[in-house]
């Protein structure tokens, strides 16, 4: 009678993953149709463990080559989070501190920018001018000239008055951290993060744009163009990799959670300071009062009553979105720029949290 209990126990429980498991694909192969996406990772997180990794459609076109485990995506701007941890990671070991000056470790700033703070640039307060000479025209695709230009243009606030979105203050970023370990922006990366979570295809793939080789990688593509499908071509100056650079998978970006939540990268103290979303110099929060969005380092967040998380997004093509009541955190990679995955991941989420929407 027990043994009967037991297989009738194992073969519910075998039948309502492999149901679940179904689920998931149906809705994902749904929601890439009506979206038009060609290719797409997802990965699954629960109580620190991926439970769930797939992968689907196409990651060239042209090559008739499918999505497999081991392709990597360009996870565009989910880089910030990245380069968020490694500014804590400094933090932690009492190399930095987030009210420091950026012109204690960066020289030949513009006065107006000399007492702006780290915590400020990795929060998006700043008020620094950003990269765009005009929609989608970098003032240079050259490093060099490309800070130099942007330290000629005026402050858009005062520092700590306002939030807006700006590529630049992860220029700098990049700056301080390569100023005060010695090394590459990349290597310190691959040593603090990649390494220490066992991202190897991340560690190989390396850090770059569209005119890197880089193997097993998804082509980036777009309907923005008269709204027919084309490649992307994405140029991403050195100085601007703390920004925008990583070549992925959602199963490594799973892992890395992981080691987020196991307090493997970093102390738990540490993780709460790098998710608590910034306050404005009069101690307001950016934006509405009644909002309940917010922008900490490197992450965006949203303290809802309900399934309150913390999400990055990249590319207009990529989502992380962390739930830590549940312990659930869902990855979806794409290669559509304009795929939108943020529109649909908690979808998907929806399958594995206890309260539902």
């Amino acid at each position: 009678m027990k043994k009967l209990l037991f297989l009738l126990t194992f073969f519910t429980f075998i039948n309502f993953t492999y149901s679940q498991t179904d689920k998931v694909d149906i809705v994902i192969k749904d929601l890439m149709q009506k979206n038009k996406i060609i290719g797409l990772q997802l990965a699954v997180v629960k109580n620190n463990k991926i439970i769930k990794t797939s992968y689907y459609g196409l990651a060239s076109i042209q090559d008739s080559i499918a999505v497999d485990s081991k392709t990597v995506f360009s996870i565009n701007s989910m880089t910030k989070a990245f380069t968020g941890v490694a500014i804590m990671q400094l933090v932690e070991n009492g190399k930095l501190k987030l009210e420091d000056p950026i012109s204690k470790y960066v020289d030949s700033l513009p006065n107006t920018w000399r007492n702006i703070t780290v915590k400020q640039i990795a929060t998006h307060t700043s008020g620094l001018p950003d990269i765009w000479e005009r929609p989608e025209h970098m003032l240079s695709e050259d490093s060099k000239i490309l800070f130099k230009k942007i330290k000629e243009l005026p402050v858009v606030f005062q520092p700590g008055e306002d939030l807006k979105y700006n590529q630049t203050n992860y220029i700098l970023l990049g700056m301080i951290i390569e100023k005060i370990n010695g090394k590459s922006f990349e290597k310190f990366l691959k040593e603090s993060q990649f390494e220490k979570v066992g991202m190897k295809n991340t560690s190989k793939a390396g850090l770059g744009d569209f005119y890197k080789i880089v193997n097993h990688a998804a082509r980036p593509y777009s309907y923005f163009r008269n709204g027919s499908l084309t490649n992307v071509y994405e140029v991403i100056p050195t100085n601007l990799y703390p920004a925008a650079s990583i070549y992925s998978t959602a199963t490594e970006i799973a892992q890395w959670v992981i080691a987020l939540q196991n307090n493997t990268l970093l102390k738990a103290e540490t993780l709460k300071t790098l998710w608590t979303p910034t306050l404005l110099n009069n101690g307001k929060k950016p934006g509405e009062a009644d909002s309940t969005y917010g922008t900490a380092i490197g992450f965006d967040t949203n303290s809802r009553l309900k399934n309150p998380v913390i999400t990055a997004l990249g590319g207009a093509r990529n989502a992380l979105y962390i739930y830590p009541k549940d312990n659930v955190s869902i990855v979806i990679l794409t290669n559509l720029q304009g795929g939108h995955p943020q529109r649909f991941i908690e979808d998907i989420a929806n399958l594995y949290l206890t309260e539902k929407k």
